[in-house]
């Protein structure tokens, strides 16, 4: 269902029952839709849809309202009123618009992007392994953007704003990236800043951007003089504390929508529990240092969407079972667009902790009804990424733990190092011996946490996980036997059969390091150990 709200009113109505994904202009006057792959456009004349030549994917219209681009079978297509014409397609195989199968690994989701005038777009272009740049006029010309792909060659964020295209591109090693503006008439690239880890480089979501005086948001992260965090900067100019864990820049603010400047910015960080999410926001202006102003106090998980002076903000947490959207324009709460349903006071709540030296956070979720002084089997459940967070003020993050809990067991969640949400050391640390320590970490965190939970048997302990948590499960059960007794692994992680963007971040590359390759692969496995290639196994209390 798609419902509309009008933010100076807090007038909410429904223009659509099913939707598969929607988009709008600039202003929210034009609402655009896909539905079981039927372009749909709702406008002040009501609601059209639009004929095109088959299923429609990823459509967006331009921030003017005027025109609709979309994607077809690996084609971009713009449709105006009633005529539909094809931008940029190829065949054999190319493919125009769509998010590579790596892109999402350097916080990109989309392939194509509109410019702020609605006259040309920003597309990439894949032919095999090959991802491209390239601006589009709406007139058929085009000009390619340049880069040194052969140093470069992985395109990470893109964003066209006010002030131009700006784009991050990082080396195969992926220690090194640039972020670069674009020209829009040449496709000339202009360095604005330079990324750089021993390990590798992580962007902060929503960044690179154009600020309101012109200078360029980057993300980065301070790792001297005792701070370990991830900060904002603009230009070289630290915007953020380094008490501040900075997870993403949700926007700019407008000049009355959160008490600030106008051009602040919204921001989504963690401020020493990385349990919880916060929002804050951080004047961006030149005037005035460094002014950060926490906007949430409730404990939990806060995020948020702006766009001028309207502000839509969610929060889960572990007292409701639904996010709860809230709508605020010009700095006052015009609409609730979800009502509040509060957990059940019988239901179990995870007991959420620090544990050992290093501080991992941990979680654990009795069976409903437990009796204390009644011992349990325990399941140690695990991140499907070694980025996962699992441990959080959340009640959403511990639905699968609950199904497990209600089959009678003690579940145990441990964000080990690797995970995010601490600091970038706590995650960067794993670079080259994922295993060693992933490892360490769990059977540790075991040990400490059935010291607390004493109802916990560590005699029945089985590790379950899917992806990277399967191949640890397993990983866990060979070199822990006398910890994790059984393991069920779920689509393992064959590192070296993994994307080269993923595996190599990690391990590096495999031509070079094959002894670390080596290291990380599941060999000698015990019988405890089941490895489901589909589908989850049920397992035995």
């Amino acid at each position: 269902m798609l419902d509309v709200c009008e933010p100076a009113s807090g007038r909410i109505h429904t223009v659509a029952e099913a939707v598969d994904d929607f988009a709008f202009d600039r202003t929210g006057a034009v609402v655009v839709w896909t539905s079981g792959g039927r372009l749909h456009r709702r406008d002040a004349d009501g609601v059209t849809v639009l004929s095109t030549p088959g299923p429609v994917d990823t459509a967006r219209p331009d921030p003017t309202g005027r025109r609709i681009a979309y994607l077809h079978e690996g084609t971009l297509r713009v449709a105006v009123g009633a005529e539909d014409e094809l931008l940029a397609g190829e065949p054999d195989g190319v493919r125009w618009g769509e998010a590579d199968p790596h892109a999402s690994w350097f916080g990109r989701h989309t392939g194509w992007w509109w410019a702020p005038d609605g006259e040309s777009i920003l597309a990439t272009r894949r032919s095999g392994e090959q991802v491209s740049l390239h601006l589009l006029d709406l007139d058929g010309g085009w000009v390619d953007v340049h880069w040194d792909r052969e140093i470069y060659p992985y395109l990470g964020t893109v964003r066209w704003a006010d002030g131009g295209p700006l784009i991050t591109a990082l080396r195969r090693s992926q220690g090194h990236g640039l972020v670069l503006a674009v020209d829009r008439r040449t496709g000339e690239t202009q360095v604005h800043a330079e990324l750089a880890d021993p390990r590798w480089v992580n962007p902060i979501a929503g960044t690179p951007r154009h600020l309101a005086d012109g200078r360029v948001l980057v993300g980065g992260e301070i790792s001297h003089d005792g701070y370990d965090a991830r900060c904002l900067f603009a230009d070289g100019t630290l915007l953020t504390p380094p008490n501040l864990y900075v997870r993403r820049v949700v926007g700019r603010l407008g000049p009355g929508s959160a008490g600030g400047e106008l051009g602040d910015l919204l921001i989504e960080a963690s401020e020493g529990e990385p349990a919880e999410q916060h929002l804050f926001r951080v004047r961006s202006s030149t005037s005035g240092g460094m002014v950060v102003h926490r906007l949430t106090s409730v404990p939990g998980w806060h995020s948020a969407a702006c766009g001028g002076d309207t502000v839509v903000t969610g929060l889960r947490s572990l007292d409701d079972e639904d996010v709860q959207l809230t709508v605020w324009f010009a700095g006052n709460q015009v609409a609730e667009l979800t009502p509040r349903r509060p957990v059940p006071a019988t239901m179990n709540r995870p007991a959420l902790d620090r544990v050992t030296d290093r501080r991992l956070p941990t979680a654990v979720l009795y069976p409903p009804g437990h009796v204390f002084g009644r011992r349990l089997p325990v399941l140690l459940c695990l991140p499907d990424t070694p980025t996962q967070q699992q441990v959080r003020n959340d009640h959403d993050a511990f639905t699968a733990a609950r199904h497990w809990a209600e089959a009678g067991f003690a579940v145990v969640m441990v964000d080990g190092r690797g995970t995010v949400g601490v600091s970038p050391s706590f995650e960067k640390v794993t670079h080259r011996r994922v295993a060693d320590l992933a490892v360490a970490d769990h059977a540790e965190a075991l040990r400490i946490i059935a010291d607390k939970h004493s109802d916990l048997d560590l005699t029945r302990v089985t590790a379950y996980g899917r992806g990277f948590g399967g191949w640890l499960a397993a990983l866990l059960a060979a070199r822990r036997p006398e910890t994790v007794r059984a393991a069920v692994a779920v689509e393992p992680w064959d590192w070296s059969a993994l994307p080269a963007p993923l595996a190599e971040r990690y391990l590096g590359p495999q031509e070079l390091d094959s002894e670390i390759y080596a290291r990380h692969a599941l060999e000698d496995l015990p019988p405890t150990v089941i490895i489901q290639e589909t589908a989850p196994v049920e397992i035995p209390t």
